[in-house]
This record gives C-alpha cells, sequence and structure tokens, in this order.
C-alpha cells in the first residue's frame, strides 16, 4: 500500500490502486453486466454491476478520500446524483437552496419534485440572519453551492452546516466548482458533498458523470440504496476515465487557477468591464471567508462589460475560447448563463439574484495566459457598438 500524506499523491495512489493479479498500475476496465456465483448464495462480492462494479467501486474509493467521506457514490452526472440526494426525503419536507445555483438544481426540485410533495425555499445563504429566517420546521436539507454559479458568492460553510444541524437539517455541498484539491466541505461539517465530475474531475470534456459523498454510515447505507434502486450508475468505462482524469488533478487545477487569478487582475483593470465576480479578488463578496475554508479562488469567474459594449459580438469575436456550455475543462469556455446554463429559472427570478442579461461566465483553461489574454482583449475590443 502506498504511504502519503497530500493530497497530490492522494489523487494518483488514493482508493483502490492498481491491478493486484496482473500489477498493472490502472484499475482494470471490467466491462461486464454480470459475475458468474459458484453456488447459490456464494460469489466473490460481485453479483450485478448496477449493484457493484470494480472499476466504479475504485471511483468511489478514491473520491471518498479526497473528500474525507466514509462512502462515495458515482452516478451518470452531476444531475443524477444531486436526484439521488434527493430522494432521500419525502413529501412534505423543504429543501433550502442557494440563491444562485445551478439551472439544473433548480430545475428539478421546481419541475420534477415539487410534484411529488418536496418543496424548496431559495434563500440568501451569504446572510446568516435571512438564510436562518428560512429554516422552518420542514426543512430537512439546505443545499449550498460555495462559490456558487454563476456570481460566485461565498457561503461559510461551517456556519451553514451549524445552522442546518441547529435546526435538525442536513448539510449538502455542491463542490465541483473548486473539487477536493482546494475545497473539502464534509471537514466544515457538511454531510453530503456532490460533484458534477463531468467538470474538474474528468477535466477533459471527454465524460459526463457525477458522484456524491457522504460522512455518516448510516447515511451511506441509505444511498447506497437509493443508488441500486434508482440505477443511475456510472459506467465502467466512464469510471475509468474519471479516475484518469483525477489523476493529474491537482497539476491542472494550479494552472487553472494560476490563469484565473490573471485573467481576474486583467479584466479589473479593463475599463471595459463594469462589474467583476472572482472570489479570490481581495474586493470580493466573501474574500475573508473563502480563504479560510478554500485554498484559493478557483477557476470560474464572471463579468459584465459596460453599456456601450456588445455582448453578441463578444461571444462571436473570440477565436480561441469557445462558446459552449459546461466548464472545467482544460480548454477555456465562455457561456451566457442567462440563455444556456441558467435559463430554466425564471427571469425574475434570475433578475433579482443578480444573474443579468449581461453577466458573461468564463471557465478558465490552461492554456498559455497570454493568448487567453489576446483572445478577450480582441473579443472586447471587436464588442464595441
Amino acid at each position: 500500500m502506498a504511504s502519503y500524506q497530500n493530497i497530490e499523491s492522494a489523487v494518483i495512489h488514493g482508493g483502490v490502486y492498481g491491478d493486484r493479479t496482473t500489477g498493472a498500475v490502472n484499475v482494470p476496465i471490467y466491462q461486464t453486466s454480470t459475475y458468474e456465483q459458484s453456488g447459490l448464495g456464494q460469489n466473490t462480492g460481485w453479483e450485478y454491476s448496477r449493484t457493484g462494479n470494480p472499476t466504479r467501486a475504485a471511483l468511489e474509493a478514491l473520491i471518498a478520500e479526497l473528500e474525507d467521506g466514509t462512502a462515495g457514490f458515482a452516478f451518470g452526472s452531476g444531475m443524477a446524483a444531486i436526484t439521488a440526494v434527493l430522494q432521500l426525503f419525502q413529501s412534505g419536507n423543504r429543501v433550502v437552496i442557494s440563491s444562485n445555483v445551478y439551472g439544473g438544481t433548480y430545475r428539478v426540485l421546481d419541475k420534477v419534485f415539487q410534484r411529488f410533495g418536496l418543496a424548496y425555499t431559495i434563500a440568501d445563504t451569504t446572510d446568516p440572519a435571512a438564510f436562518e429566517a428560512t429554516l422552518t420546521p420542514d426543512v430537512k436539507a439546505v443545499l449550498v453551492e460555495s462559490p456558487a454559479n454563476p456570481l460566485l458568492t461565498v457561503t461559510d460553510l461551517a456556519a451553514a452546516a451549524e445552522l442546518a444541524h441547529r435546526h435538525g437539517a442536513l448539510a449538502i455541498v455542491d463542490n465541483t466548482f473548486m473539487t477536493p484539491y482546494l475545497q473539502r466541505p464534509l471537514t466544515l461539517g457538511a454531510d453530503i458533498v456532490v460533484h458534477s465530475a463531468t467538470k474538474y474531475l474528468g477535466g477533459h470534456s471527454d465524460v459526463v458523470a457525477g458522484l456524491a459523498v457522504v460522512k455518516d454510515a448510516s447515511l451511506a447505507e441509505r444511498l447506497a440504496f437509493l443508488q441500486n434502486a434508482t440505477g443511475g450508475v456510472l459506467g465502467p468505462f466512464d469510471s475509468f476515465l474519471l479516475l484518469r482524469g483525477i489523476k493529474t488533478l491537482a497539476v491542472r487545477m494550479d494552472r487553472h487557477v494560476e490563469n484565473a487569478e490573471k485573467a481576474a487582475a486583467w479584466l479589473k483593470g479593463n475599463p471595459a468591464v463594469k462589474k467583476i465576480y472572482y472570489p479570490g479578488l481581495p474586493c470580493a463578496q466573501g474574500y475573508e471567508i473563502n480563504r479560510a475554508q478554500a485554498k484559493n479562488g478557483g477557476a470560474m469567474l464572471s463579468f459584465e462589460l459596460e453599456d456601450g459594449y456588445d455582448i453578441r459580438k463578444f461571444f462571436s469575436s473570440l477565436k480561441l475560447i469557445a462558446l459552449a456550455e459546461s466548464l472545467g475543462g482544460v480548454e477555456s469556455l465562455v457561456c451566457h448563463p442567462a440563455s444556456m446554463t441558467h435559463a430554466s429559472i425564471p427571469r425574475e427570478v434570475r433578475e433579482k439574484v443578480g444573474i443579468t442579461d449581461g453577466l458573461i461566465r468564463l471557465s478558465i483553461g490552461i492554456e498559455n495566459w497570454n493568448d487567453l489574454r489576446d483572445d478577450l482583449a480582441q473579443a472586447i475590443e471587436g464588442s464595441k457598438v
């Protein structure tokens, strides 16, 4: 068994490392749906791949270790992971969500779970008093993103977990933007962490996956039942791709963040930029809280251009940075939250929380910063009205 103390080594050697049968340093792809049993009630620990698969199990053990949890669970998408977690609750329960969350999270609560009696409340989780006021007796969970998508607002995760527990609710944190390399919500008191592993954990825009990690063993047992019963599991090949992607998480995130910090500083000093949202800037909302609970500000940022610029021209002028949904890949991506990632949220709700039609979200990749800067500069120049 490998010996290490730091996460840079854990992403490579953590969980289930290699294959004892052959000595392969990578976990094999067990591309099988079922497993031969030697007799009734006699098996090797594997029965059917919806219930368990060795490649998926290696991934689940790895994410559990990286997040300092009891058990990990791999799903076919980030939304499948959130859906399974929400199935822990029942009709008559209520979930409190951050005021700016991923549009898909809002949509599944508003259009799916609400039909079955699971209600939700939108709260400003950055304001402890306003947040606590929403924690009515029927609230059984709070679901927080920090930094949140797409305004990068920061919530004090330890304080949010303490508030949730005081009111008899579970604390759930979507850690997609930060990954366990930059932030570990379970160590701050959260009960469940979810990831769209499609993003930074996969890192190469070639796999769609979701992960959930729990701290409590009894909670792990309940989520394991739901994963098997509802069946939204991640396949073995995609599990392998995710294991491979996580091996380079540390070095990728270091480069992502290095570029993002340069981009944030450059945009902040650009007269064409009206407002910038990046938790790594000292002027940002929640800067000190983020410094205390995360390694740095991450690699996501959003901004608005001044009134004399046309964002449609800005998007069409970009040559290196791709206009696309998603984030967290090695390539830089840009999106328009109001019409793309958060289009499922009603306009009045979006505008109330600050997701304006002029908001631009950037996922900073690992390209050379000078090339990214030049692309941003020429696109901003080309967007002048």
